[in-house]
């Protein structure tokens, strides 16, 4: 019993040194959490969306050429971000942009924008997927009776294909959360480097 009434007052004493720090911690990292996985999900709807655009090089043939650089570009930037570790794309953002173009961004905007991109380049193949998914009948019959591409998008595939779509939405978030501790190497004071400051001796 005495051993169990020392753990209880040993974790109050902590609390009451360290809980508002702690909380702090938690705090910064569901706001950027939270944030980050709602700026993604934009980033990854409108990349998606554009990476499904259909262009027919007879009928559009300047416009089949913009959508394939568009595209490459938008492959560029999902293969990079998909493929590359967040702490490395947070050095580069805060301390790359600042060394090679001058760009200083403060701490917290430069997390944001970091899980952010990482999180849209995610959400982009995510939606991809999702939009093909959809019977290709469902496009089909909407073009039949002469919706155009964006209301067919709007109003037949994207309500279909969010359903498939929103698990998705969840685990980026639950991966958000985590991932908020890589940003320790540009001092941003999440959950993990509060609980690093409190075992500090």
């Amino acid at each position: 019993m005495a051993n169990g009434q020392s753990f209880w007052l040993n974790v109050a004493a902590l609390w009451s040194e360290y809980g508002p720090s702690f909380l702090r911690g938690a705090g910064m990292t569901m706001l950027i959490a939270v944030i980050s996985t709602a700026l993604g999900c934009v980033i990854g709807f409108a990349v998606g969306i554009v990476q499904t655009i259909p262009a027919d090089r007879r009928e559009h043939p300047v416009r089949c050429a913009v959508m394939r650089v568009v595209r490459f570009v938008l492959g560029v930037y999902v293969e990079v971000f998909r493929g590359t570790p967040m702490m490395v794309q947070a050095m580069f953002i805060y301390y790359g942009l600042a060394m090679l173009w001058g760009i200083y961004l403060p701490m917290l905007p430069a997390a944001l924008v970091i899980v952010s991109i990482n999180t849209g380049a995610y959400m982009a193949e995510t939606v991809r997927g999702g939009v093909l998914s959809v019977d290709p009948g469902q496009t089909e019959g909407a073009k039949a009776i002469g919706m155009t591409h964006f209301q067919t998008m709007t109003s037949v595939i994207l309500p279909q294909a969010i359903r498939n779509i929103l698990p998705q939405i969840g685990n980026n978030f639950i991966i958000n959360i985590k991932d908020t501790s890589v940003l320790s190497v540009i001092s941003i004071t999440d959950l993990f480097l509060s609980l690093i400051h409190i075992s500090e001796p």
